[in-house]
């Protein structure tokens, strides 16, 4: 299915990357649901410039089923069809500064506990829903965002890099079991972002550092992440499944 033939979902749309994502597939000419748990207004006011033939924002707390079913309802009953694709990015509550982060002395399961319900409950909750609809349509694609922090944990952000590896173990196991119904499930993993919401709090010379480190001299931002997001979603990944691709420069190879 071509991008402009799609109805998106984009958890944690209406700020940062998950915002930067809305604005790739809407440039593509695709329909976005921009779903909000905290930036309400921030994602109305996208929703308002995309026009509402083209987004509709809607909230929900992705870790609550029973609001992300009611939201997939509205979503719907706005554009007339099924959702066709669904960007798991939301993000709970985390901010990308290496020196506030708790080390492995004091972190405590509660802060692993926040995340895996954010990060891995929350696509579960996501794919469950909007699995009917891709079985009506015979096919869909599903897009988790990663981290290349599992594969180089260069900062001690435990709790979040734990997340986002089990993250990739289900995006595994879901491509496996839902292949049959011609469902797509993919990673995109960047690393630090320049710039977004949750790397904001990131000094000036640790985005220097990362840039002198990659192959390209610099570091990956949003929009160029978005693009990767894009191909997973695209008929040019029609065959690729189960798949992570690492969107940061080159800083981690293989």
């Amino acid at each position: 299915m071509r991008i402009a033939e799609q109805i998106v979902l984009v958890t944690g749309g209406g700020r940062g990357l998950g915002r930067r994502i809305v604005q790739a597939f809407a440039a593509e000419g695709a329909k976005v649901v921009i779903n909000h748990r905290t930036s309400g207004a921030a994602a109305q006011e996208l929703a308002d410039r995309l026009t509402p033939e083209r987004a509709v924002a809607l909230p929900a707390d992705v870790t609550d089923p029973g609001q992300v079913s009611a939201m997939l309802e509205r979503a719907r009953d706005h554009f007339g069809a099924p959702v066709t694709t669904v960007v798991n990015n939301a993000l709970a509550d985390f901010s990308f500064n290496g020196d506030a982060r708790s080390g492995a002395a004091q972190i405590g399961w509660d802060e692993f506990a926040a995340q895996f319900s954010g990060t891995v409950r929350g696509a579960l909750n996501t794919t469950q829903a909007v699995l009917p609809g891709m079985q009506e349509q015979g096919s869909g694609r599903i897009v988790n965002v990663g981290t290349n922090l599992f594969q180089n944990p260069v900062v001690p952000y435990h709790d979040y890099t734990a997340a986002k590896a089990a993250l990739l173990s289900l995006t595994r196991t879901l491509a496996k079991d839902l292949g049959r119904h011609g469902v797509t499930v993919n990673m995109v993993s960047g690393g630090l972002l320049r710039t977004t919401d949750a790397s904001a709090a990131t000094p000036e010379e640790v985005f220097d550092l990362i840039a002198s480190s990659t192959p390209l001299g610099r570091v990956t931002t949003p929009e160029e992440f978005a693009d990767a997001v894009l191909f997973f979603a695209s008929p040019w990944a029609r065959s690729v499944t189960g798949q992570n691709l690492v969107v940061d420069g080159g800083l981690v190879m293989g």
